[in-house]
């Protein structure tokens, strides 16, 4: 039997993504369109024997493009081939307990004349709202079936299942409709009227938690707390998963060590493959459970109200509350942070959280962070009450939060074109995140996590150990082997460039693999100082550098790794989402800038100061 096209199409917050989890499952797939970097969710599943491939399409308000997104919709709706999909179906799912704005873009996709469904979603909210939607009606007013669906619910899309098991020609055919737009809201109004009864147009519910959680004062209290409570967790719930994946990672280290005799092939294995795995895993856990959180919230419905709260202080700082969410992601990692910028539709406010999300401290430079304050910071209390690491790591925080505003505001007063600033926020209605959306949200980005950054971690920290470990040097070389290595030498060669800076050529040398991912310079450093002819395993390589570095050495590598864009990813997602080798290299060149000055004041005032 010929497999059905269907493509998933709403506004955004109407459930449409759960609606697709609960479809297909664990048989969908994670990628992105041909020539963008706009995420393509594709699922599988099988309805009275006739396979059914469904796309989940990017939310859009509207088919006016305003954004890659809303570009993509539009395109596939349309029927353009330009994406490789065709869609047979359009299924169009509304928020039940929101259907005067969602009713609308049901009549600008039912003006395209394409076979269609209407997925009414949310109906066990709107019940409990006291929502009496009359579905017979509502489907004779617009043309089209109407299937009442629930998300969250395991058996809430059996009637989609059964109506996408008729053959899609017995659906009613539509007609085109050139000048349907210009009365499409005096159309919602009078079906809403004909077909819906609503007690009051909002939640009370969710009334009452907005007076609180919007509240000017208390409102960016509770979003701060959080926020802190968020970042607490990252750090305290990850660590007994990465003691558990480092000590895997040791012990397969040492069983290869039982089975291989010494050599090429097990330095390979051990100071290659298995260092670069294990820099790579260890570090997960504190990705994935940021990003539990964010799509937590996002699932809440809080999410947008917090962009809300943030809008006018972001704006006097050259961006807007819609920069929150992608700045917030960039925490776990710039590469979906910066990809999340293409749900915002001014070019400017886009362009502008683009180039400041690098800044943002992500997870990849907690290793490093880690490393240098456990290292060189003593475990002392301040004021009898707050660790002094506890408060370097808080502060480095701070710096670079402080960077993003301050790099923003620089952008704003050099860029004077103003920004379309209304800001024009739908707030969803609160509710509880869907265990198994979470569950695959997070399978989700950790393929795509291990995928981008995992296999440029593992084949850079090989080639480190390749330029590392040869040439040999010849019979009465006196010094370290790697002295005599290709690394060994591009590291004294680049040494001078840095020495203002404070860097030694081990450094220099960490920083090249570290432009794969911050993360790489740990093993990067301990690779390098291994064969320098120290014991520098990950937990014996904090003595050596306190040892070796002088503290105005440690500090000047914190403040590089504030600003330094030390993650080719990073740069090739910039590329590709602004299309302009102009703006990548402005944000390499300031990027490298500001890392380099400030790293310079901060070495030669603590030189002086020792």
């Amino acid at each position: 039997m010929k497999t059905l096209n269907v493509a998933l199409v709403g506004n955004p917050n109407c459930g449409k993504t759960a609606l697709f989890n609960l479809l297909t499952g664990s048989r969908q797939k994670v990628a992105n369109y041909a020539g963008v970097t706009v995420e393509r969710k594709e699922g599988q599943f099988v309805v009275d024997d006739r396979p059914v491939r469904i796309l989940d399409l990017p939310g859009a308000y509207s088919l006016t493009a305003t954004s890659p997104d809303e570009e993509i919709t539009r395109e596939i709706c349309l029927g353009s081939a330009k994406y490789g999909f065709h869609p047979d179906l359009l299924i169009c799912v509304v928020d039940a307990t929101n259907l005067r704005l969602h009713l609308r873009f049901v009549l600008e996709l039912k003006a395209l004349g394409k076979p269609m469904l209407v997925a009414l979603n949310m109906m066990d909210a709107a019940q409990k709202r006291g929502i009496t939607i009359d579905v017979p009606a509502l489907a004779a007013a617009l043309g089209v079936p109407v299937i009442p669906t629930i998300a969250v619910s395991s058996r809430g899309a059996d009637a989609l299942k059964t109506a996408l098991a008729k053959d899609v020609s017995a659906l009613p055919p539509l007609e085109w409709n050139a000048g349907a737009r210009d009365d499409m809201h005096q159309q919602v109004r009078r079906i809403l009227g004909d077909c819906v009864s609503m007690p009051r147009a909002t939640s009370q519910t969710d009334d009452r938690l907005d007076r609180w959680l919007l509240h000017p004062v208390l409102g960016p209290v509770v979003l701060f707390s959080l926020l802190f409570f968020m970042f607490q967790a990252v750090y305290a719930w990850a660590a007994p998963f990465q003691d558990g994946i480092s000590a895997s990672v040791a012990w397969l280290s040492g069983f290869a060590g039982t089975l291989l005799p010494q050599g090429i092939l097990l330095s390979l294995l051990q100071d290659g493959l298995l260092a670069g795995l294990g820099t790579v895993l260890e570090f997960l856990p504190q990705i994935l459970i940021l990003f539990a959180f964010i799509l937590a919230l996002e699932e809440t419905g809080y999410l947008p109200r917090a962009a809300f709260l943030l809008d006018r202080f972001m704006f006097l700082c050259g961006l807007t509350g819609r920069s929150f969410i992608p700045l917030l992601s960039s925490y776990a990692c710039a590469i979906p942070g910066i990809m999340a910028t293409r749900s915002i539709q001014d070019p400017r406010d886009r362009l502008a959280t683009i180039m400041v999300a690098p800044l943002t401290t992500c997870s990849a430079r907690l290793p490093v962070y880690t490393l240098l304050i456990g290292a060189f910071i003593p475990e002392t209390k301040v004021a009898g009450l707050f660790n002094l690491q506890g408060l370097v790591l808080f502060g480095l925080y701070l710096f670079g939060i402080v960077s993003v505003f301050a790099v923003a505001w620089v952008m704003k007063m050099l860029n004077r074109r103003k920004s379309e600033h209304a800001l024009l926020l739908e707030l969803p209605s609160y509710r509880m995140p869907n265990l198994r959306d979470l569950a695959i949200g997070l399978w989700d980005r950790m393929r795509i996590f291990l995928r981008r950054v995992g296999g440029i971690i593992l084949s850079l920290t090989v080639l480190l150990w390749f330029l590392s470990s040869f040439p040999a040097p010849p019979e009465g070389f006196t010094g370290p082997a790697i002295d005599y290595s290709f690394a060994g030498r591009i590291g004294h060669a680049l040494a001078p460039l840095f020495a203002p800076i404070g860097f030694n050529w081990q450094i220099v040398l960490a920083l090249i693999p570290g432009m794969a991912a911050r993360e790489v310079a740990v093993s990067g450093l301990a690779t390098v100082y291994a064969l320098s002819g120290d014991e520098a395993g990950i937990s014996q390589l904090g003595g050596i550098l306190a040892a070796q570095w002088s503290l105005a050495t440690a500090l000047s590598v914190l403040t590089w790794y504030v600003f330094a864009p030390q993650c080719i990813s990073t740069i090739a997602t910039i590329k590709r989402e602004t299309n302009s080798w102009k703006y990548t290299g402005y944000a390499v060149f300031y990027l490298f800038g500001l890392a380099y000055l400030f790293s310079f004041l901060v070495y030669q005032t603590a030189a002086a100061l020792a």
